[in-house]
């Protein structure tokens, strides 16, 4: 069975003096050994936040990365200065990067190339709008930004990126996807990377994001093919996250 990740992205928020108090909340409250847990804290903050959790089973996470080694691009942060920082997966291609940003699909896969060629390991996502939804676009639109975004990652290295499935209307409103909606995406982009890259596919962590809490994680997890969750605001409070962290491991094994 495939290893559950469940992974906070704190985006902008927590300055370094909050995520230290929280790193400190967290290390006692994540003791599961079956499981792997991650947080992405905003940049300034992963130094304090690593230190506290070394030795720990919670691993560090970083929003973003600049697709090259150095260079002059004021404001970015390469995968090297990640990779020394102590960074284990960086997440590529958030809906809000997409959409705020501009980040195509191609750029995109520039970055999960890179942080596969330095060692750690690439959260891809992927995921359509409401206006995509309504227009019954969901699988064109997943589809076209997973090959996109996985169209220079070879068959030996799909083993180390994982995928997160994040419908954007489901992100920060409140709303989401019914677990049984979830898993018929999610099975669809199983589908579709045995396509691309034979049986290993089987083995490829795909997260469900968007209005993920306390109230639905059990039944989340209790789909077949959902690996995990990308949590963004309940991720911030040590109850909630906490919580969904120890998710009923009874109901994942159905």
């Amino acid at each position: 069975m495939t290893r559950p990740l469940i992974a906070g992205n704190w985006k902008m928020y927590k300055t370094p003096s909050e995520a230290e108090e929280f790193a400190l909340e967290l290390k006692k409250v994540t003791t599961y050994n079956d499981r792997d847990v991650l947080v992405c804290p905003p940049f300034p903050a992963l130094a304090c936040v690593r230190k506290i959790l070394d030795g720990t089973n919670i691993y560090i996470g970083a929003q973003n990365v600049y697709p090259a080694k150095e260079g002059a691009y004021t404001g970015e942060v390469s995968p090297v200065m990640l990779k020394d920082a102590g960074v284990h997966y960086v997440i590529c291609g958030h809906s809000e990067r997409r959409q705020i940003f501009g980040e195509t699909d191609d750029f995109i896969s520039k970055k999960v190339k890179i942080v596969v060629e330095y060692g750690m390991i690439p959260i891809l996502c992927i995921g359509e709008t409401l206006q995509q939804n309504e227009a019954g676009e969901t699988f064109k639109v997943v589809e076209q930004q997973l090959r996109e975004g996985l169209k220079d990652i070879s068959g030996v290295e799909i083993t180390n990126v994982v995928i997160a499935y994040e419908p954007v209307w489901a992100i920060g409103t409140g709303k989401n996807a019914t677990p049984q909606q979830a898993q018929i995406v999610h099975a669809f982009i199983r589908k579709t990377l045995k396509e691309m890259f034979g049986d290993v596919a089987a083995d490829i962590r795909i997260l469900y994001g968007g209005s993920v809490k306390p109230e639905n994680i059990d039944e989340l997890m209790a789909e077949i093919d959902i690996n995990g969750v990308l949590v963004g605001g309940a991720s911030l409070k040590i109850d909630s996250f906490s919580r969904i962290i120890g998710f009923n491991k009874v109901r994942s094994l159905m």
